[in-house]
């Protein structure tokens, strides 16, 4: 049974998604450039990939998402899409993945592990969507986040069917952020279109490459939303702290008629 929600006021919101690097990728570590660019956004809620818990040298075995939640004071939720031991025992285990931050209370997360087919050669890493309920001033949003596989499409299209069944299992307000490393015109995005709003898209937007950030020629980082938000802006940042550009979104989440019989 899909679970309902309540909704509040009409609420406008901002939100981001941000492919990181694990903050490294000009060979300098520093989570305070990202934290920054968050910040000056003014995002209320940011979908982040890429992201580093206490995973290797390469970001000095930081927890970045609690590092960032602290920063930001915000507060959080991360998916760990790679699982490893740590290196010593004691440690915390060496995880990478995709992480969540929000101005406004998170009442659920899950991280769902999204199929991998086996392939003889180049091997595709586990992907995973971060599931989220976020209370947005009595709006109960359904936020996904998600970062899917880099090689092959017939990969991508599996795990965006898989993203379908998950969010089809919750009525309301669904918003859908990551990097898909596919273009607007590819089957696999045209699958996610079929169902969301893809914000620059509906604002004619197509053109606002994300990748790669020196010279960007290609747009594969999204927002897409239920067909119950209303757009209103969406940006590129420009900003060479990681290979992908950050990207943000003003909407409006409506007010609906909520039902206090049914049953949550």
């Amino acid at each position: 049974m899909k679970k309902r929600y309540i909704r509040g006021k009409e609420t406008d919101i901002k939100v981001m998604t941000y492919n990181i690097h694990h903050a490294g990728t000009d060979a300098i570590l520093d989570l305070e450039r990202i934290a920054v660019i968050i910040n000056t956004s003014g995002a209320d809620i940011i979908g982040l990939q890429e992201v580093d818990n206490h995973f290797s040298e390469r970001s000095n075995f930081e927890d970045q998402a609690k590092w960032l939640s602290n920063y930001l004071g915000m507060h959080y939720a991360y998916g760990a899409n790679l699982d490893y031991d740590p290196l010593q025992e004691g440690e915390g285990r060496r995880q990478y993945g995709t992480a969540v931050l929000s101005k406004y209370p998170i009442l659920s997360a899950e991280n769902h592990l999204l199929s991998t087919i086996t392939y003889l050669g180049n091997p595709t890493e586990q992907r995973g969507l971060m599931e989220t309920v976020i209370n947005v001033k009595g709006n109960y949003v359904q936020f996904y986040n998600t970062h899917l596989d880099d090689q092959r499409a017939e990969q991508r299209y599996l795990q965006i069917k898989e993203i379908h069944d998950i969010a089809n299992q919750k009525e309301g307000t669904s918003i859908i952020v990551g990097d898909f490393n596919a273009a607007p015109e590819s089957v696999e995005v045209l699958k996610m279109t079929a169902q969301y709003k893809d914000v620059f898209a509906e604002l004619g937007q197509n053109n606002d490459f994300t990748f790669p950030a020196n010279k960007p020629d290609s747009r594969i980082d999204y927002i897409f939303t239920s067909e119950d938000v209303k757009i209103c802006t969406g940006e590129v940042i420009n900003t060479n702290v990681s290979d992908h550009l950050p990207i943000t979104a003003e909407l409006v989440l409506k007010k609906t008629s909520f039902n206090p019989s049914a049953k949550l």
